[in-house]
């Protein structure tokens, strides 16, 4: 490890950046470094945009990631360097800004029907009832279920933004999270890792399992695992749960970024779904028979 590389780790712990953003950032500055084939603290601002530009163009990667870059590279400078002003321009102006698609409840059904395993289908469904993003769900402890009636919580611990949160357990998912640890008994991990149980599982895991039940589902939606969230979300808009609730349980800064699950809800939701707003998965129509 370079000595700038471990300065910015530090500067980046004490500035309480979460273990994953820490990662990202890292990454992004390692990236920018593999680029020019030199050390980052020797390139120029022109440079930087040039790279960016780069990013945007050639790689066709989204605006977001491109910011997400950008904020890393001018921590670099500003917080580790102690650069006076960002070397890029940073954030970006907005892009066209494009809506989910979100999956009907008779698609998500025939979904988990289509994972591939016991663990893949429970990790899809605590996706979709409890709007995890993929990193806090892979990093649930067993010890972070409370089941205490009075309770019937998930702990989300060190969440987007190094924030803990709780996040509410439907009976429902209860039920499949006991039938699952019946049989797998995790010990640590909710959802360890094949090769190394000490370890959670793999985000790229996660990420495939959702693919693999999209396509045994015949889905064509577009979109990866987070979709699920986009999901929770908007179903629970559609059974009458207040934005402020939602926006609090998927850990979101401000309501104003929640409420852009309003265009997604529909007015004519499943009654079922308004009668138990939480339970999710029971409002779920079986998936059909073949």
């Amino acid at each position: 490890m370079t000595p700038l590389r471990q300065r910015m780790i530090d500067a980046l712990v004490l500035h309480g950046k979460a273990r994953r953003t820490q990662q990202t950032d890292i990454a992004a500055v390692v990236q920018l470094a593999q680029h020019y084939r030199r050390s980052p603290d020797t390139l120029s601002g022109g440079e930087i945009e040039a790279y960016l530009l780069h990013l945007l163009r050639d790689r066709k990667l989204s605006r977001s990631t491109v910011n997400q870059a950008g904020c890393a590279i001018n921590f670099l400078f500003g917080k580790v360097l102690g650069r006076n002003g960002p070397p890029c321009a940073i954030p970006l102006p907005r892009g066209p800004q494009k809506l989910p698609e979100i999956l009907s409840r008779e698609e998500i059904g025939r979904l988990l029907a289509g994972a591939p395993s016991l663990k893949a289908r429970t990790l899809l469904s605590c996706a979709y009832g409890l709007g995890l993003r993929v990193s806090e769900l892979c990093a649930v402890r067993v010890e972070h279920i409370d089941t205490a009636a009075d309770r019937m919580c998930v702990r989300v611990v060190q969440g987007k933004g190094a924030k803990d949160r709780y996040v509410p357990l439907a009976a429902d998912l209860l039920e499949t999270l006991r039938g699952y640890w019946r049989t797998a008994r995790p010990q640590q991990w909710l959802f360890p890792g094949y090769d190394d149980v000490a370890q959670p599982v793999d985000i790229k895991t996660a990420q495939r399992w959702y693919r693999r039940a999209r396509t045994a589902a015949g889905i064509s939606k577009a979109g990866g695992i987070h979709t699920l969230r986009h999901c929770y979300a908007t179903h629970l808009l559609e059974a009458g749960v207040d934005l402020h609730s939602i926006s609090q349980w998927l850990g979101h800064r401000h309501v104003s970024t929640t409420a852009r699950y309003l265009h997604l809800a529909r007015p004519d939701a499943p009654d079922g779904a308004r009668r138990a707003p939480l339970a999710l998965l029971s409002s779920l129509p079986s998936p059909p028979l073949h």
